[in-house]
């Protein structure tokens, strides 16, 4: 354990919500959940003003309707979060070297291996300092927890929440988690925790009294191992810049269950060719291609084909999900399906490539060495989707977002993040004059000097916009 607080743990309030809220004037102090909408649809984030009626992610969205009815709710824009995520990755990269992301809105620091703090005043500087700059570049708020730990960091982030700044100084981790519930320790979750309180077991200074035996005892040597040491405080877990992926995948949930074989096969080659794309996105290959089939009735069968060598081909991939596709029984419908690739390598095989060319070319027929260009298939014009939340432009009205759209209209309000809350209007989905847009900024500035700084893609960057 260290002897000062100079673990840092950052965590964005209400992320998501909070981009909405930030970009939507007249949804700021409003209840806002961002999540799936569709009849299957889970929350991915609650602002805190929804979170009063007890709506909070993961929750099913059909229950979150019911407990709060009149909240905005939002369809997520991944790649603006994405964006804004990455501008706060950029301020925790100034403080060290040394950044753990955790996922889009949360990251650890170590500020010793970076030089901005090496005791208690110092940490705490450099904590403030990172809230005020988090605002001044998005506009948004996050929590910091100042710990020796990351356990211990992670909990003080959460005891600031929101918008603030929690300290756990050296020597008072003992009393400070004794009085804490068990829930409050990494890993004890809702089962573990029952398991405890049926043991008499509810706070932390409990688990540490009942020792470690009884821990093991209780829930098998290695939970109960690590579960002593969390109570004592003990961590020693080093904070570690990069996280090696050990899969890439991607599967969607289905709004009604899929009952067509040959619909379900289409949707394992399409999500085949979307992992790909990821693979390739993050200049990797895989060997081992994994199928996951969640039927109607909950069960989930997964099927997994070890290739000779790792590959990223896009035919490889499909030709061995549909293989595994055909060992899963799907009578009575499909409500998820997914697709992924683990063994990963940042190379490929080059015979897996031979072998999909060659197998492609007899099922084809010959090849010819030169071939002329394909002609450009025209495919018939699909009718706008107009995503609750998205952005949107009018020619005559500008810049605003889509509040709902359905029997061939769509309703707009007119709004940028630097206005006040604005008129709505409603259209026809295929109205020439409405169009998608890209997200505006959500800080903006008058530049200074003669010219704004550079913009980047998302629009989060310090510079002005006109509505």
């Amino acid at each position: 354990m260290r002897t000062a607080p100079t673990i840092l743990h950052l965590d964005m309030d209400a992320f998501f919500a909070s981009v909405e809220q930030a970009s939507k004037p007249s949804l700021r102090g409003k209840a806002v959940v961002v999540g799936g909408l569709g009849p299957r649809g889970v929350v991915a984030t609650a602002s805190y003003e929804a979170r009063v009626f007890g709506v909070h992610s993961a929750l099913p969205m059909a229950q979150a309707r019911r407990l709060a009815p009149n909240a905005a709710y939002l369809v997520p824009r991944f790649g603006f979060y994405r964006a804004i995520s990455e501008r706060v990755m950029e301020l925790l990269g100034a403080l060290s070297p040394l950044v753990e992301p955790l996922s889009l809105d949360e990251a650890f620091v170590d500020l010793e291996a970076g030089g901005a703090a090496w005791d208690e005043r110092s940490a705490r500087l450099a904590g403030v300092k990172l809230r005020a700059d988090i605002r001044a570049v998005t506009g948004l708020t996050g929590s910091v927890g100042l710990a020796a730990s990351k356990m211990l960091a992670k909990i003080a982030s959460e005891q600031a929440k929101p918008d603030g700044l929690v300290v756990i100084e050296p020597g008072t981790e003992r009393a400070m988690l004794g009085p804490m519930s068990v829930r409050t320790l990494p890993g004890v979750g809702p089962a573990t925790g029952d398991h405890l309180r049926r043991a008499g077991i509810t706070t932390v200074e409990e688990i540490a009294e009942a020792g470690e035996d009884e821990l093991v005892r209780l829930l098998g040597k290695a939970h109960g191992h690590g579960l002593y040491a969390m109570a004592l405080a003990r961590d020693d877990r080093p904070v570690v810049a990069e996280r090696e992926a050990k899969s890439v995948s991607v599967e969607d949930t289905y709004d009604v269950d899929i009952h067509d074989r040959l619909r379900v096969g289409l949707e394992v080659q399409r999500l085949a060719d979307r992992c790909v794309q990821r693979l390739r996105g993050a200049g990797l290959s895989g060997r081992t291609i994994v199928l996951k089939v969640r039927r109607y009735d909950f069960s989930t069968r997964t099927r997994s084909e070890t290739l000779r060598g790792p590959t990223d081909d896009p035919g490889v991939i499909r030709e061995a999900a549909a293989r595994l596709l055909d060992s899963v029984d799907t009578t009575g419908g499909v409500r998820l399906l997914g697709v992924g690739v683990s063994g990963l390598a940042d190379y490929t095989q080059e015979d897996l490539f031979a072998q999909a060319a060659g197998e492609r070319a007899v099922a084809d027929g010959p090849v010819e060495e030169h071939t002329a260009a394909p002609v450009e298939e025209r495919p018939a014009p699909a009718e706008r989707r107009w995503p609750a939340g998205h952005d949107v432009r009018h020619a005559g009205f500008g810049h605003g977002w889509v509040q709902g759209s359905g029997l061939g209209r769509v309703t707009v309000r007119f709004e940028t993040p630097g206005s006040e809350p604005g008129r709505v209007r409603t259209f026809r989905v295929d109205d020439p004059e409405l169009e998608p847009a890209d997200p505006l900024p959500l800080v903006l500035r008058e530049p200074e000097g003669d010219h704004a700084p550079d913009g980047d893609s998302g629009g989060v960057g310090l510079r002005s916009a006109a509505p």
